[in-house]
């Protein structure tokens, strides 16, 4: 049934195209030739004059021949069937305010008529449209598609029930998959040709989606794992306060050293605690940003978020040497990374060595350097320092969540660039970032 519609409507449109062009192409032939003969009579009418040019009738041609005297009346030949009456359009012809003038008139006679510029007046050759052609033409192509849509539905009808078979196979899988929730059962790569390729394009979007659902089940169990031990230590200190505050031995239980220290405790806790949120948060979502990819100069991103390094942990101290080089990205995204780049150097950097911060342009790329002079990272763990929540063993006893540089190197990669870390020359950890630089925009 549906075969057979498309082949009716195919055909409906096939005919109203074909139509329009065969009509247009009559159309032009008849134009052509009614001023052929305007053009004949026209000079014929200079010859003579208007009023003694003679007039033949074109007999079996269907067209009719007039001319427009100077005073408005008109000649016509002996015998002619009566035109329309002159209209206003070809008696300005007649006038010479224009030059020629095509024009369909006579209502349901459907008369198309020619005048041009003759003397000082005009000649005028008309034809009675006729449609014989079109409506010949028309019977035919009903014909036709009437012989089409009869064969297309016979055909479409037989056809389909084969070709259908590999869909109401492939469609009960999915039902299946749907149903049951299990992505592990890939669909049977049945059939061939487009029933094939989409088969392996629904079996590669399964395997996608298990992928992505054992990664959310792994982000999800190292968070668990990674809130335990910060949330237990602030349920404590909590409890311990509300204990010693029921029992109106606050004051006396705690001095205020201790007071002060536990305090202390709950607000790096609470930080902590809202880092890890924070960066589960930006993990978790999955892109880099929605902000706007804009041109930007690094080195304004790399001492913001040196400056906001320094806010956060007053102890670190960074030497910054840093040139203009311009990137394509997005600002938030980019000081993010350098941010979680300088606070991890500032973690492993001795009080008196400050984290060193380089910035220059190398070739087509922008490249920053950031070192401390810590004990480095050990090369068994440089295969998973990028890793999420992997933390090395010397690492374990300092604050952090194992998922700084995670970020760094997802802003990276969306940025189009690579970090890699190595040994610097002081002995510490060296992590470089590589970024396509760019053309600054030139300000007139």
């Amino acid at each position: 049934m549906i075969a057979a519609t498309a082949i009716a409507v195919s055909v409906f449109v096939a005919f109203q195209v074909a139509s329009e062009l065969m009509d247009r192409k009559l159309q032009d032939t008849a134009e052509d030739q009614l001023r052929a003969d305007a053009r004949v009579l026209a000079t014929d009418a200079e010859s003579a004059g208007l009023a003694q040019v003679p007039l033949r009738p074109y007999p079996g041609s269907g067209r009719l021949v007039r001319v427009i005297l100077p005073d408005g009346s008109t000649r016509t030949p002996a015998g002619q069937p009566a035109l329309p009456p002159v209209s206003g359009d070809a008696r300005r012809v007649a006038q010479g305010v224009s030059a020629d003038l095509m024009e369909s008139i006579g209502g349901t006679e459907g008369y198309l008529v020619y005048t041009l510029r003759a003397g000082d007046g005009a000649v005028q050759v008309a034809s009675l449209a006729d449609d014989t052609p079109i409506n010949e033409f028309g019977f035919g192509m009903l014909l036709i598609g009437l012989l089409c849509v009869a064969g297309g539905a016979l055909v479409g009808r037989t056809v389909a029930r084969t070709a259908l078979a590999p869909i109401d196979r492939l469609t009960a899988a999915a039902v299946r998959v749907a149903r049951t929730r299990d992505l592990d059962a890939d669909i049977p790569d049945e059939g061939g040709g487009e029933i094939r390729r989409l088969i392996r394009s629904i079996n590669d979007m399964l395997a996608a989606l298990r992928d992505s659902r054992r990664a959310q089940r792994l982000l999800a169990e190292d968070a668990a794992h990674e809130l335990k031990t910060p949330l237990t230590s602030l349920r404590l200190n909590v409890e311990l306060l509300i204990r010693l505050d029921r029992r109106g031995t606050l004051d006396s239980a705690l001095p205020a050293e201790s007071r002060t220290r536990l305090l202390n405790d709950l607000g790096a806790q609470v930080a902590e605690l809202s880092t890890l949120a924070a960066e589960l948060t930006d993990l978790a979502r999955g892109d880099v940003s929605d902000e706007n990819t804009e041109l930007l100069d690094l080195a304004d991103v790399v001492v913001a978020a040196a400056t906001r390094a320094r806010s956060r942990v007053p102890d670190i101290e960074a030497a910054l040497d840093v040139t203009s080089v311009w990137v394509s990205g997005r600002p938030a995204a980019l000081q993010r990374a350098v941010l979680n780049l300088v606070d991890n150097a500032g973690k492993w950097s001795p009080a008196d060595q400050p984290v060193q911060v380089r910035l220059r342009a190398e070739g087509a790329s922008a490249v920053l350097e950031v070192d401390d002079a810590g004990p480095g990272i050990d090369a068994a763990d440089v295969p998973r320092v990028f890793d999420r929540f992997y933390r090395a063993d010397s690492a374990r006893a300092l604050p952090g969540s194992g998922l700084g540089l995670s970020i760094v190197q997802r802003v990276v990669d969306a940025h189009g660039g690579r970090v890699t870390v190595a040994r610097s020359a002081r002995g510490g950890a060296l992590l470089r970032v590589d970024l396509p630089s760019a053309t600054p925009a030139v300000t007139s």
